[in-house]
């Protein structure tokens, strides 16, 4: 599991740490994809939606996580499942469950809050295996993340993938926990931060720093390096304010949920906004908010229509 939790950098622009995470995060992140791929079950029929950019190959889509994709921040859903299976005390399970309610009521990441949890984390996953945690992720998934998927958000991740285009989810939370949400979502594949393991057991060390505000950037930056991308031609969507680095990369910036700074900026900006939190329509064009997990081919065709206008 890398590492787990968000900490703020104390500088807005990339630095050295930040470009070592983004880039050993693009190089798990590619590692698995393939295996997501090795997984997939064969597609039947070649029918695919109406989509604006179907068959573009330079163009991809990148989600934050927590709270964009998923209501709560994962690494709090995967510290319940840990301390169910006993691998820390009541007193961690506390702080853990402090910060979740302080994400919930809040809306925003807390970078001392972030940060301990971050810390707490690395400890407490030092000495495991790294096969260990990623299949006890997937049971941890079902437990605790499957029933907290935004609709909306996985409808406008679906319109991507009928596209034909690559679904990355890029998060602060471990690369691991990261790659099974993927996976379970039908999504390309994820890069998250990178926890340091040798031999295959976690060392309690990061590679670079949390994969967070600008390091997300350089992560995507990467990736699309890798994979032949043109980012002008790319889609990124997230809630917080954090993430305006990585949203300013790309061509087609999405709000979604978003906290009050990002939606103040990307209104100045013309970036559409889309919050399935209340209901309420914070942009002329957009899915319908309260949609079923079981809606996500309707709210496809919605989605279709969100890329194909601008205001």
């Amino acid at each position: 599991m890398a590492a787990l939790g968000w900490l703020t950098p104390r500088r807005r622009s990339a630095t050295a740490r930040s470009v070592l995470a983004g880039e050993a995060s693009a190089e798990a992140a590619r590692k698995s994809s393939q295996e997501i791929e090795d997984q997939a079950p064969p597609v039947e029929g070649d029918q695919e939606p109406e989509f604006p950019v179907v068959g573009d190959d330079k163009a991809a889509a990148f989600f934050d996580l927590d709270n964009t994709v998923m209501q709560g921040a994962a690494i709090f859903h995967f510290g319940r499942g840990l301390y169910k299976r006993k691998f820390f005390q009541r007193r961690e399970l506390t702080r853990f469950a402090w910060q979740q309610a302080w994400f919930r009521i809040a809306g925003v990441e807390d970078p001392e809050h972030m940060q301990d949890a971050r810390d707490s984390a690395l400890s407490i996953v030092k000495g495991h295996r790294v096969s260990e945690l990623m299949s006890i992720g997937e049971e941890i998934y079902d437990e605790y993340m499957a029933e907290r998927i935004w609709p909306g958000t996985r409808a406008l991740a679906q319109a991507h993938l009928d596209a034909g285009q690559k679904v990355w989810l890029v998060t602060a939370a471990p690369v691991e926990i990261a790659t099974v949400i993927a996976r379970r979502l039908g999504l390309t594949g994820a890069l998250g931060t990178v926890a340091e393991s040798i031999g295959g057991v976690y060392t309690g060390k990061l590679v670079g720093e949390p994969l967070h505000g600008p390091a997300k950037a350089e992560a995507v930056r990467a990736l699309a390096s890798a994979e032949g991308l043109e980012l002008g031609r790319c889609a990124a969507y997230s809630d917080s304010h954090n993430d305006i680095p990585m949203l300013s990369l790309v061509g087609h910036p999405y709000a979604i949920n978003p906290d009050a700074k990002l939606r103040k900026y990307a209104r100045e900006r013309d970036w559409r906004l889309r919050d399935y939190r209340t209901g309420r329509k914070a942009a002329k064009v957009g899915i319908p908010a309260a949609a079923g997990v079981g809606a996500v081919a309707g709210g496809t065709a919605a989605a279709i229509a969100l890329h194909r206008r601008r205001r």
